[in-house]
């Protein structure tokens, strides 16, 4: 039989998609989540253990006989990168080849974007096993930006004249398939490739409020905040100062034009357009339901 592979973050909005996808090409799978009940059931799937990143046992025996690693990242966490790197050496340790990391368009060390660093030092120590792998960049999800949105209908954030590429998850999902399946069809492995996976255009605060205008049938409006001000009224959330800094520091990434980057990869992956954010909005209504007066 092909070596299995391990999709991790199974029960997740990339991991389900994707697992779904390997299913329906009749490809053997083993799914990972912490929490097995909530795995889906496909055919030729088999649930894993439960296991964690940072559990380098549990890790170990969930990925036991994958050929391949599909690595969804850690949901944000000051000990992310920790949890990674216990996965990675758990991965290598079971016998691994290749892994299949999802990371962050504008990963970098000194990325404005403090959570985009996770990924970088994520991608450089998956580098440093010498394992076999892919990275794939994604953009901003374009789930994300109605959900930016507060129910008075307002947009508000340091993110200036910046323009972002975002993504859908489908199209993540399609374009990770095709990465996975590719060495098992016998075609290019896209050993040590990185794809920036966008959406087919970059778009301002402004125009996403236009957008969701058309797609909810009210006012939406983008006001530009500074950082100062974005702090001041994110602090009635009560959260982590980490996971506030994450929150600001997105939209600043998006002011220094760190997420306008529109590449090809999905289109080339897929073989079909990346979808725009108008057709996400179409095909998803209940991304904006909290808009709908």
């Amino acid at each position: 039989m092909t070596p299995a592979i391990a999709v991790t973050g199974a029960s997740g909005r990339i991991g389900g998609r994707v697992a779904r996808r390997l299913a329906g090409a009749g490809v053997s799978q083993l799914v990972l989540g912490r929490d097995p009940a909530r795995l889906p059931d496909l055919p030729g799937a088999v649930k894993a253990p439960p296991a964690s990143y940072g559990d380098a046992q549990a890790m170990r025996a969930a990925v036991d006989g994958a050929g391949t690693l599909f690595l969804v990242s850690a949901h944000e966490n000051p000990d992310r990168v920790r949890g990674h790197k216990t996965a990675v050496d758990a991965a290598v340790a079971a016998g691994v080849e290749r892994i299949v990391y999802v990371s962050l368009l504008g990963a970098a060390a000194d990325a404005t974007f403090t959570f985009a660093r996770d990924h970088w030092h994520t991608e450089q120590y998956i580098r440093s096993t010498g394992v076999r792998h892919t990275f794939l960049r994604d953009s901003f999800y374009q789930a994300a930006l109605p959900a930016m949105t507060g129910k008075d209908g307002v947009i508000r954030g340091p993110g200036g004249e910046g323009r972002v590429s975002a993504v859908a998850h489908e199209d993540i999902a399609d374009a990770a398939a095709a990465v996975l399946l590719a060495e098992l069809e016998d075609l290019d492995s896209h050993d040590g490739a990185t794809y920036e996976l966008t959406g087919p255009q970059a778009l301002s605060f402004a125009e996403i409020a236009e957008e969701l205008s058309r797609a909810t049938g009210r006012e939406i409006t983008y006001v530009p905040q500074t950082p100062e001000e974005a702090y001041a009224s994110r602090e009635r959330y009560n959260a982590e100062p980490w996971e506030v800094q994450g929150w600001v520091t997105s939209y600043e990434a998006i002011a220094k034009g760190e997420m306008e980057t529109v590449s090809d990869a999905v289109p080339l992956l897929t073989g079909r357009p990346a979808t725009s954010f108008a057709d996400f909005l179409g095909e998803n209504p209940d991304s904006y339901r909290h808009l709908v007066r």
